[in-house]
């Protein structure tokens, strides 16, 4: 029989780089809690996807009402049509702040990141989230917090007439600093993970959507 006829049969004994250990409890229920906070930042990710398409009709109805209202001679649109399209502009950037961490997405203006090895990003992004994002957006929601108290109890609204409410969009600046939040501290769950070999490389699993820029 050809020596080769047995190739197949060979069992493949190279030990997987990417998950090295098994996780012990602990840091097996804070994977669990990893995968529960991805999981809210999907519920972001679909609400910004609505707010996306609710713009766009928005943005249209307000354009096509401008200038058939000029042929009319009667002004068809108003400034709670106008506002409502800066407000779901909003809407999109705060609810996806947690997703687009979540699935690096963000561009990455970089003329040396991209060209480390995998340990060193997990290395450098871990320290980054503990230093500067999470507490950046922690800070922010703190500061944020008597603004938007304040916005409800005396029922802000726009200045212009006919304009909208201030609380409910002052209320998702809470919101999505508040996410961006949870969800580094999902990140950084991750790459502690994957820095003692419990879990593959983040950067290496988004590494194809996520542009860059050098």
């Amino acid at each position: 029989m050809p020596d080769d006829a047995t190739t197949d049969e060979t069992p493949d004994t190279t030990p997987n780089p990417a998950v090295t250990t098994e996780p012990g409890p602990v840091m097996g229920a804070a994977l669990g809690l990893q995968r529960g906070i991805d999981r809210v930042a999907s519920w972001g990710q679909t609400a910004a996807w609505i707010a996306v398409l609710a713009t766009l009709a928005v943005g249209i109805a307000n354009v096509v009402l401008r200038y058939v209202g000029f042929l009319v001679g009667r002004s068809l649109t108003s400034n709670g049509l106008v506002e409502a399209q800066y407000y779901l502009y909003s809407v999109i950037f705060l609810l996806g702040f947690a997703y687009v961490l979540r699935d690096q997405i963000n561009v990455r203006v970089d003329f040396w990141f991209a060209d480390q090895p995998p340990r060193r990003k997990a290395w450098i992004d871990l320290v980054g989230h503990v230093l500067f994002l999470v507490p950046f957006a922690l800070l922010g929601a703190w500061i944020s917090i008597d603004p938007v108290q304040f916005s409800w109890r005396v029922g802000e609204t726009s200045p212009d007439p006919g304009g909208l409410p201030r609380a409910p969009i002052k209320t998702l600046i809470l919101v999505g600093l508040t996410t961006l939040a949870v969800q580094g501290i999902a990140e950084i769950i991750g790459l502690v993970a994957y820095l003692r070999g419990h879990a593959p490389s983040p950067h290496e699993t988004h590494q194809s959507a996520t542009p860059v820029v050098k």
